[in-house]
């Protein structure tokens, strides 16, 4: 049986970011990620500027994948009717393909170990982990839970959320289409919305969160968009002049946004495997890189033998709450009130009128930089 000090469950953003986060730091650290790379994935491809800061003192470059920088929002009702506003913090456009094999090769170069292999089970006994894959075993003192959305060890984990059924599909292409460099849209349509942004190379990520009942009657993803999607008459045009770069678009089903335990069987979640942001918030990939510096920063608390196991689940709970239970909370909320065209109608007007209050509800999706 190896024995390693860290193990990570999935090499996606914050799996590799806590990574890269505790080799620094000189630990040893093996991630395991059943997928090869790069892949593109469905995801936004939007960073807030809040996680930037964090990054450089990693000894990233972020900036050396020509990202595009995004200042502006432009928001849309099935109407068409348009608000626009300066984001308070901004971002960057940059695709999950292009940054995942980054932190990939940074991760590998810098000494982590990173393999492919399928991760079957994680006990945990006598303070350690056993970690079971499809081809060995190994053991850690620190685990940590990056395996994405939903996965089957949410399954033998029997974890509450995966027990319920989610009717929210994800779409997600890159196009070749004229858009702004620093805008992003964000356009409502019957049972979803819309983001569009660009990232590099000139090419624009355009990805949608449907809900299933509205998707269902329909034979294709092409039928959808055309009768659904398209009713917003801003998506009939992008989508009218985009030229579609993969050979079909990328789908994920069963997108949940229930509470999830930020730690469960002793293991700290990160990302989207302790709780997964409305995408109309914009904040996703940041809060992952956030909740990866938080896990990585108790874990070395722990390593270090300043705190035990139980002040190290206590401490991290409370860093998670702290910082991401106000802003899901909020991104549930938003994405209740846009299910219900009415009451979007009407607060979309509201906006118009105190165009100030726009930046602040932002604001609260949002953290400070880090």
């Amino acid at each position: 049986m190896a024995q390693k000090t860290i193990v990570i469950v999935g090499g996606g953003l914050a799996g590799l970011t806590a990574a890269i986060h505790l080799r620094n730091k000189n630990y040893t650290v093996l991630v395991i990620e059943k997928n090869d790379f790069p892949k593109h994935k469905v995801c936004g491809e939007y960073i807030s500027k809040e996680v930037l800061p964090y990054l450089e003192s990693l000894g990233l470059n972020i900036e050396s994948l020509l990202p595009k920088h995004i200042e502006n929002l432009s928001f849309s009702l099935v109407s068409g009717k348009t608000i626009n506003t300066v984001l308070p913090l901004g971002g960057i456009g940059i695709s999950r393909y292009a940054l995942d094999l980054y932190l990939y090769n940074y991760a590998r170069s810098i000494g982590c170990q990173v393999i492919q292999e399928t991760v079957l089970n994680i006990d945990f006994s006598d303070d350690l982990f056993k970690v079971t894959t499809n081809t060995a075993h190994y053991s850690a003192s620190i685990v940590l839970g990056a395996f994405g959305k939903r996965s089957n060890l949410d399954i033998k984990l029997k974890r509450k959320f995966i027990q319920k059924q989610s009717n929210w599909l994800g779409v997600k292409a890159h196009y070749k289409l004229d858009f702004p460099d620093d805008v992003v849209g964000l356009h409502h349509f019957k049972g979803g919305y819309c983001g569009v942004s660009k990232v590099e190379n000139d090419l624009v990520n355009i990805c949608y969160l449907a809900n299933y009942e509205t998707f269902k009657s329909y034979k294709s993803i092409d039928d959808y968009q055309e009768n659904i999607v398209c009713k917003n008459p801003i998506l009939k045009e992008i989508f009218r002049a985009a030229s579609i770069q993969f050979e079909k678009p990328l789908t994920i089903s069963q997108v949940s946004f229930e509470e999830k335990k930020s730690v469960e069987n002793h293991i700290l979640m990160i990302g989207d495997t302790a709780g997964l942001i409305h995408p109309l918030c914009g904040n996703g990939m940041a809060m992952a890189i956030h909740s990866a510096k938080l896990a990585a920063e108790n874990s070395i608390e722990f390593l270090e033998n300043r705190i035990n196991r139980s002040t190290l689940e206590n401490n991290y709970r409370l860093d998670w709450n702290n910082n991401f239970k106000s802003r899901l909370k909020v991104g549930r909320t938003l994405g209740k009130l846009l299910q219900h065209e009415k009451t979007a109608q009407f607060a979309l007007k509201f906006l118009i009128l105190f165009p100030s209050l726009l930046p602040m509800i932002i604001k609260k999706t949002h953290g400070k930089p880090i």
